[in-house]
């Protein structure tokens, strides 16, 4: 462990809601902090608030009255950037800019030690960037902290280009002993999380720019089909809309413009409107004081119907094979059809019900698709999805179907993938691409996408839950209706089908 010892002075610069955030965690894991802020009185006044923080936590009961006073004797405003001479460790989160953070490291590096780790909580710019104006570039971090700070357990330890192995090493086991979860990045557009997260985002965006879903339905699948504790709609209301759209931004610009991470106008639009989420009042949702959730709109929900007698069972359902158990202890017959091809269960009516593959219903003739779940027993609505020459009695026979088994349903526009397949499907292959490329190994890439964004799994853990071909397949369909590039698999995701079918015995 060559973590920093308690003793050694951290400081913090740039007292904002993340300043103090990463002050606090020092402070509390037992350091002496010292508080900057180029605005005068700004660090004294950021002191006060982590004290009033300290106190909260003390009638809480998550830290006794003698740890919160040792605290506050450790905790230092700085008049200037000259008083944190004798600091271990300086972590700059200061405007998201690059000239200003270049020039506050050049005055930090003549005046701390040439052992003292300089990092930046960065979490759109260039780690190598930031560092590189450094004579000592090799001591020189990301500590991408999550807001809220103190309560957020991740941390991505960023190496640039420059980045001694040491330093880094030291960064992680610092982030440790404070009680975080550090995974370690490569400098990469987005490090960890905000890379991968972006589909979540985007997918959504997609569907309700074309048409197939409102935000209040789409925000209601992800959460209760696809498990995801918020939807993205109020998931980007929540971070705000402008900050949300710049990093997906300053992604899709440092990856010169790669068609995977485009932005979307209908967001661009919310932006220029002035409707940036909740801190404004509106956003894809309307704020009214005191409403909160309630003055969002219902999802869309089915009417009830009536379910089908029995279903006809061809093939394997893959990701979804657990429904037949619950067909059956919903009482529903389920008769078993000799014969391989696509999973699908058949209607009386003579339509089928299908799991989203990435194609369209129109090209399937007179079959409703359902979405993907993370647990279908467990999730409490399921989509469907229907062309326009489906027939009233398939769609209604489907719709019932699930009904029986106790879940809500909602019908959503012909979108190919729908909505929780298409998502996880994006978000699995840019993690084997991240991972092929460097920026972070599979077991710090699911710790990083379960604990900075909350996923139910990790997009690996994801991928062995779904099959190795699962997320090709449904790429390679939307692909199809879509060669833009948007949905073309990356060659690590490719390389581990192969790899699956060579295990499976399916090689061509």
């Amino acid at each position: 462990m060559t973590a920093l010892d308690l003793s050694s002075p951290v400081a913090v610069v740039g007292t904002g809601t993340m300043g103090q955030g990463i002050a606090q965690v020092a402070l509390v894991a037992g350091h002496p902090v010292r508080l900057y802020d180029a605005v005068p009185g700004r660090a004294r006044e950021a002191a006060a608030a982590i004290g009033a923080r300290l106190d909260r936590l003390v009638e809480k009961e998550r830290l006794t009255a003698a740890d919160r006073d040792a605290a506050r004797a450790r905790l230092r405003p700085a008049g200037g950037l000259a008083d944190l001479a004798d600091c271990a460790l300086v972590v700059e989160a200061v405007l998201e800019r690059l000239d200003v953070k270049q020039e506050l490291f050049r005055e930090l590096e003549d005046v701390v030690a040439d052992d003292c780790l300089l990092a930046t909580n960065t979490s759109s710019l260039s780690v190598t960037a930031v560092g590189g104006v450094l004579r000592h570039p090799g001591r020189f971090v990301g500590l991408h902290f999550f807001n809220p700070a103190p309560l957020m357990p991740l941390v991505e330890v960023v190496s640039g280009f420059a980045t001694d192995p040491a330093a880094a090493t030291r960064a992680h086991d610092t982030a440790r002993t404070w009680g975080k979860t550090p995974v370690a990045s490569a400098d990469t557009p987005g490090f960890i999380v905000n890379r991968i997260a972006r589909p979540f985002y985007a997918e959504a965006l997609a569907v309700y720019e074309s048409r197939g879903a409102d935000p209040a339905t789409i925000d209601a699948v992800l959460r209760e089909s696809g498990g995801f504790r918020m939807g993205a709609f109020e998931l980007t209301d929540l971070i705000g809309q402008d900050v949300n759209e710049s990093v997906t931004h300053s992604v899709w610009q440092s990856l010169f413009q790669d068609v995977r991470f485009t932005p979307s106008l209908a967001q661009r639009r919310l932006v220029e409107s002035g409707r940036l989420g909740r801190k404004s009042g509106r956003g894809w949702y309307a704020y009214p004081e005191g409403a909160g959730a309630a003055g969002r709109p219902e999802p869309h929900t089915a009417a009830p119907a009536d379910p089908p007698p029995y279903v006809v069972l061809h093939g394997d359902l893959g990701p979804a094979v657990g429904l037949v158990a619950l067909i059956r202890e919903a009482g529903i017959e389920v008769r078993a059809q000799d014969g391989d091809g696509d999973g699908r269960l058949g209607l009386p009516g003579g339509g089928e019900l299908r799991p989203a593959d990435g194609r369209t219903c129109a090209e399937l003739g007179d079959a409703v698709q359902f979405d993907l779940a993370l647990d279908y027993r467990a999730a409490a609505r399921v989509a469907l999805a229907a062309s326009e020459d489906v027939s009233p009695r398939t769609l209604a026979e489907a719709t019932g179907l699930f009904q029986a088994l106790g879940k809500k349903v909602s019908v959503i526009g012909d979108v190919p993938g729908m909505i929780v397949a298409r998502t996880v499907a994006r978000i699995i292959d840019l993690a084997f691409d991240a991972v092929a490329r460097g920026v972070a190994g599979r077991e710090d890439v699911d710790t990083a996408m379960r604990l900075g964004v909350n996923y139910p799994l990790g997009p690996f853990e994801w991928s062995r839950r779904l099959g190795g071909r699962w997320a090709c397949s449904v790429l390679d369909n939307l692909h199809a209706g879509d060669p833009s590039g948007r949905y073309a698999r990356s060659l690590a995701l490719h390389r581990h089908a192969a790899a699956s079918d060579k295990r499976e015995g399916n090689a061509p």
